[in-house]
């Protein structure tokens, strides 16, 4: 197994896959080469927070004699990752990058880090994210981590470290969480691919919760085929999660091909485009563009009204609060210290809320599901801008602002539709902007399909955001 060292840590999964099973490229090479990586620019990025150099290695040795032997396990097998410190990982530390649990080391694997293990994947270490999921960009415990194309830019939350480590080349893929839009916002800020499958999906059971019914478990990916293989191996029932939906997982290399002819994509011009949406014209002309490519390959786009988009996010910031405030108010009252102050001015807020506002939000949040159910029989996807401004100054951030203000991701979650953040250009400045495409609960296939039918067509992928 011998393949040229020089940027190996930019292979994407799909890439190195294909070289690993010929025996071209060996686990332990490839391993080396992300070590190397992190090791050569990680600590101005600090993406890692737990490290694990020998444990990798001896991973990636066992995975090249697997291979050797015949027993190749699939497109992840040997491939070097590193997970958001929520995920359970056994006998290793898993901090949620709070002080609350700085000395907590799990004696079991999260079911989605178990269904990568079988697959064979290779576990680099734990990155950084703001604290338990919310807080943020200041965490009670280690250091935050910083944007790659730049220090000053702001990450977006709460999954910054899957973001930054997966964009700069120091993990070729990272499982983070999605409760408002935590793994579509940073990997849409750092020109990267961010799956939120439908809820029921993947199993959460070994994660820290932030929010019952609104949490989602899903990859961070270079490409929309990268985040298709690493869906298929975490997907499927899991009866330790209660949440977890008994239904079948499709193949979903089998949407991995460049066809979006007659799909019908809304829409929803009355809430994102304009000057009353907020959002910038620089991130709408992209987005728009975007769109007349997808129109260009064959897909029917066209506007969609959906009334109750402008409820969404204060059924999230009420849910998620309520439920965050009850998941972690015993440990407020008898050591509160150990919170970050973002994390637990953020939480008190939940405390604030009655019994009567939560249940007026989840009867809310049956409208809202409602109304896009209805919707979802007119259209195959929807379509929006990620956000409504290029990644801003990491100074001029506000915590919990993508909790409080208008969202376009939060709806997707309250609903559970699988949605896909996608690189759609770069602004005048050179920063990611990002498309979102959203399609019907338990059809992550049709989600897949566009978004790769639209990065092989733009091709944005091509361009890393540091040598």
């Amino acid at each position: 197994m011998s393949q040229p060292s020089t940027e190996l840590y930019h292979l994407t999964i799909r890439e190195a896959a294909g070289l690993i099973e010929s025996k071209q490229l060996s686990p332990v090479e490839l391993t080396q080469a992300l070590l190397d990586r992190i090791e050569a620019i990680d600590g101005d990025i600090k993406s890692y927070i737990t490290l694990l150099r020998d444990g990798a290695m001896e991973q990636a040795r066992a995975a090249e004699a697997e291979i050797q032997a015949g027993n190749y396990r699939g497109p992840l097998h040997g491939i070097p990752m590193g997970h958001k410190d929520l995920y359970d990982t056994k006998d290793v530390l898993t901090t949620g990058q709070s002080k609350l649990y700085e000395h907590r080391v799990p004696t079991e694997d999260s079911t989605a880090i178990a269904r990568l293990n079988d697959a064979g994947s290779i576990l680099l270490g734990k990155v950084a994210m703001f604290e338990l999921a919310m807080g943020g960009p200041e965490t009670s415990l280690f250091e935050q981590t910083l944007h790659p194309y730049g220090a000053e830019i702001a990450t977006g939350g709460s999954s910054s470290g899957s973001a930054t480590a997966v964009a700069a080349g120091m993990a070729m893929g990272s499982l983070g969480s999605d409760t408002g839009g935590s793994i579509r916002g940073p990997a849409s800020s750092c020109g990267i691919v961010g799956h939120k499958p439908t809820y029921g999906l993947v199993s959460r059971y070994g994660v820290l919760d932030l929010s019952w019914s609104l949490d989602h478990c899903g990859p961070m990916t270079w490409t929309v085929e990268d985040s298709a293989l690493m869906t298929q191996a975490i997907a499927g029932y899991d009866p330790k999660d209660p949440a977890s939906a008994n239904v079948a997982v499709p193949d979903y290399s089998e949407a991995l091909r460049e066809d979006v002819k007659g799909l019908r994509i809304g829409v929803p011009e009355h809430y994102c485009f304009g000057e009353e949406s907020g959002t910038d014209e620089e991130v709408e002309a992209l987005v728009k563009k975007a769109l007349e490519d997808l129109e260009s390959l064959g897909a029917h786009v066209e506007p969609v009204t959906i009334p109750c988009l402008e409820y969404a996010p204060q059924v999230n910031i009420v849910i998620i609060m309520s439920e965050a405030y009850s998941i972690h108010l015993p440990n407020v009252r008898t050591q509160p210290e150990k919170f970050g102050e973002n994390f637990i001015k953020h939480l008190y807020t939940g405390g604030l809320f009655s019994a009567s506002d939560y249940i007026q939000a989840q009867r809310a949040r049956s409208v809202i599901r409602r109304e896009f159910h209805e919707v979802m029989k007119s259209y195959d996807l929807l379509a929006l801008p990620m956000g409504h401004r290029v990644p801003g100054k990491l100074e001029d951030f506000e915590p919990g602002s993508s909790l409080y203000g208008p969202s376009f991701m939060a709806p997707f979650n309250q609903t559970g539709m699988p949605a896909i953040s996608i690189p759609c250009g770069l602004s005048k400045e050179g920063l990611p902007v990002g498309m979102q495409l959203a399609g019907r609960v338990f059809d992550d296939a049709t989600v897949f399909r566009a978004a790769y039918t639209y990065q092989q067509h733009a091709g944005h992928y091509k361009k890393r955001p540091i040598a």
